[in-house]
């Protein structure tokens, strides 16, 4: 990161950093001690961020076009823009849950990672390489956006949302759209190796970019990544704690354990590679 200016404790900057999004300037804000520090991730945007700060600080408008005349529509078309398979992937499994709601199991039996059926009073489960054989792929996709409860996609997309905005800000939808994939099957893949069939949530492609995020921020510190170090203690203290017995006890059984960590194993590894291309290019 390049530090670029400071900042009296008492100035609104939030204009500035929306801004600075907008127009997909990577950066970071930090409070120091003598007030706000403003760094800048890539120094090939160094003069793009100097002529908007300048404009910021002549009391211009700053936002594009579109922005400042925009809607409710108008905005939901920028989030589309600027942040689309994170977007996309929230809406699917918002649609998801609301099909649940109206249509109930037959939803589920149609994402798990293999057929679900009611044979004899009981469930019945398909095979996996048959169903892959039949043509339906998307089954190892699907679980992750099958959600079972409120508490449960809320907790899910507000991580979603977090990281994968930073993801498709500062490295585009396609590397997203990589990490989403693959850490989608891979969290899947290691949840069925279990022997487990009924299972779902994003939250394996959530430890996916946390591991992401994290690395990328630690080994190439100039890509513009950032993640608060106590929400890693947190997010992996949590993996670790429903892992543990006390958590069926307190009412959190049944947790998707080897999705989170093979997630995050996917995460860590696709973190490492890219940050090491990064740190090359640099």
């Amino acid at each position: 990161m390049y530090r670029i200016m400071l900042f009296p404790h008492e100035t609104d900057t939030s204009e500035l950093r929306r801004a600075l999004w907008a127009h997909r300037i990577g950066h970071r804000f930090t409070e120091e001690a003598e007030g706000q520090v403003l760094w800048l991730a890539d120094p090939a945007q160094h003069d793009a961020l100097v002529r908007l700060l300048r404009r910021w600080q002549r009391g211009e408008r700053i936002m594009p076009e579109r922005r400042q005349r925009s809607t409710g529509g108008a905005s939901l078309a920028l989030t589309l823009r600027q942040a689309p398979v994170t977007a996309t992937a929230l809406g699917i499994s918002l649609a998801v849950f609301a099909l649940m709601a109206v249509l109930g199991d037959i939803v589920v039996a149609m994402l798990t990672i293999v057929p679900v059926a009611v044979v004899g009073g009981g469930l019945a489960f398909g095979s996996l390489p048959e169903a892959l054989a039949s043509g339906q792929v998307w089954r190892l996709l699907s679980p992750a956006f099958i959600h079972f409860g409120w508490m449960h996609l809320i907790f899910n997309m507000m991580w979603l949302w977090y990281f994968g905005r930073q993801v498709e800000a500062l490295q585009g939808s396609g590397r997203m759209l990589t990490i989403l994939l693959l850490a989608g099957v891979g969290a899947n893949l290691a949840q069925y190796a279990t022997g487990t069939v009924l299972f779902g949530g994003m939250s394996g492609v959530d430890f996916a970019l946390l591991g992401y995020v994290w690395l990328m921020s630690r080994r190439a510190p100039g890509s513009g990544f950032f993640v608060p170090q106590m929400l890693v203690v947190f997010m992996l203290g949590w993996m670790v704690f429903t892992m543990t017995d006390m958590a069926a006890v307190v009412g959190f059984g049944n947790v998707a354990n080897e999705a989170h960590l093979g997630g995050l194993v996917v995460g860590l590894l696709l973190g490492w590679y890219y940050s090491g291309r990064a740190r090359r290019l640099h």
